[in-house]
């Protein structure tokens, strides 16, 4: 990143927290390190005229910042263990932060998140990160709005999102919104669709039938299908209901990762079912390696992040903590650097409304993204296509949201 472009930035008013985690983005892709973390777990300090912190605290800046993880959640123990670490490697990266992040245990659940956003706030918190877990971000929404602090949560489930609590995670609705878009541009007007029939399900097929609606199309079937463990009885059903209609689609929307949409194409494959005019379009959960490097989904699409900066970002936390993180780690990593640029970058303002949902954004390490007014987000994605034996940039994420380049 061009640090002088940054610096030219930051003396826009309208860009001023873009600024912010531009310039976060600037020293962290620049590899510079140097801030001082402090973590003592299960000690009480305090830290110039604030009241004393009880917990684990990694940094010592001067404005506080709850970071609220399922470190004790049953199936969640990793999860938060990994955030924690990518928080602190935020902080390794963004030189003289002046934050202190207040970690506390959410245990995944909504009392625990209303407890932990209890203690941060009590502390002296002015920003709460996470949680990870809806349930948790529903308690601690509750606390946090009471009390007038703003919340950056992890979780993807947007019936949590509201004003003040906003939700950093990759949502389904932006990836429908790629992907639908795209394919509109490339002259796709025919679509079907094959949905799970559970909570992310519903939403999707939501934003789906939006979309098409928005560019023109029309949606010719749509299969909702239940998967009960291995059983995919179902699926493979809903897949030759599918199947009746490809002779009159150019595109088949298939979100689910994991196994589904291979699964999908190889039984129309065995159905003799002929799939080549019909462009197989997914969604972000298909990015995977064994998603990349299956020949059968060769050609196929699907929107993600550019990918250049989690590249950088696991090879340093694997350098760091001796394992690969998973993708959704850059979550905490990019709200720990947002919240660093913007004490650096905004002022007293920093954490406030306007701020937060200014319309240019935030640059992080998965790329554009801005926060709605709704507590939503939009983010700038690119368009992948598989290779069987990995996947090319058909159309590049974009670095602006009002050029959209």
């Amino acid at each position: 990143m061009n640090i002088k472009r940054v610096f030219q930035v930051r003396k826009r008013p309208k860009a001023i927290a873009r600024a912010g985690i531009m310039l976060a983005a600037a020293f962290t892709l620049a590899g510079c390190q140097g801030s001082s973390l402090g973590s003592l777990p299960g000690s009480a300090i305090t830290t110039g005229q604030g009241p004393a912190v009880s917990g684990e605290v990694i940094g010592t800046g001067s404005v506080r910042v709850g970071l609220l993880l399922p470190l004790s959640a049953g199936g969640g123990q990793s999860i938060g263990t990994v955030f924690r670490n990518a928080a602190e490697l935020a902080l390794a990266n963004f030189p003289n932060s002046d934050i202190q992040l207040l970690v506390k245990d959410t245990t995944g659940t909504a009392e625990g998140g209303r407890a932990a956003a209890q203690s941060a706030i009590a502390e002296g918190a002015e920003l709460i990160l996470g949680p990870v877990f809806a349930p948790a971000v529903s308690g601690a929404g509750a606390v946090a709005r009471s009390s007038g602090i703003p919340v950056v949560a992890f979780s993807t489930d947007v019936s949590v999102a509201s004003r003040g609590i906003y939700l950093l995670s990759f949502l389904p609705q932006g990836d429908v919104s790629r992907i639908i878009g795209y394919a509109g541009t490339q002259g796709k007007r025919s679509f079907a669709a094959l949905i799970p029939d559970d909570s992310y399900g519903a939403v999707t097929e939501a934003a789906f039938r939006q979309e098409v609606g928005r560019i023109g199309a029309r949606i010719v079937s749509i299969q909702r299908y239940k998967l009960n463990g291995s059983d995919t009885s179902d699926l493979i059903a809903k897949t030759n209901a599918i199947g009746d209609a490809i002779g009159k689609i150019d595109s088949l929307y298939i979100p689910a990762g994991g196994g589904v949409a291979p699964l999908v194409v190889q039984t129309l494959a065995q159905k003799g079912i002929k799939t080549g005019a019909v462009k197989i379009l997914g969604s972000g959960q298909w990015d995977g390696p064994n998603m990349k490097n299956n020949p059968i989904m060769a050609g196929s699409w699907y929107p993600g992040p550019d990918d250049t900066g989690f590249k950088a970002f696991s090879a340093r936390y694997q350098a760091a903590y001796g394992s690969a993180p998973p993708r959704n780690a850059t979550l905490a990593y990019d709200g720990v650097t947002l919240a660093a640029g913007l004490v650096r970058s905004a002022g007293p303002q920093r954490f406030s409304t306007r701020i937060l949902t200014n319309r240019d954004g935030f640059i992080g390490i998965d790329g554009l993204f801005r926060f709605r007014p709704n507590g939503e987000n939009e983010r700038g994605l690119a368009v992948y296509q598989l290779t069987g034996s990995g996947v090319q940039v058909i159309s590049p994420a974009p670095r602006d949201f009002r050029s959209g380049t």
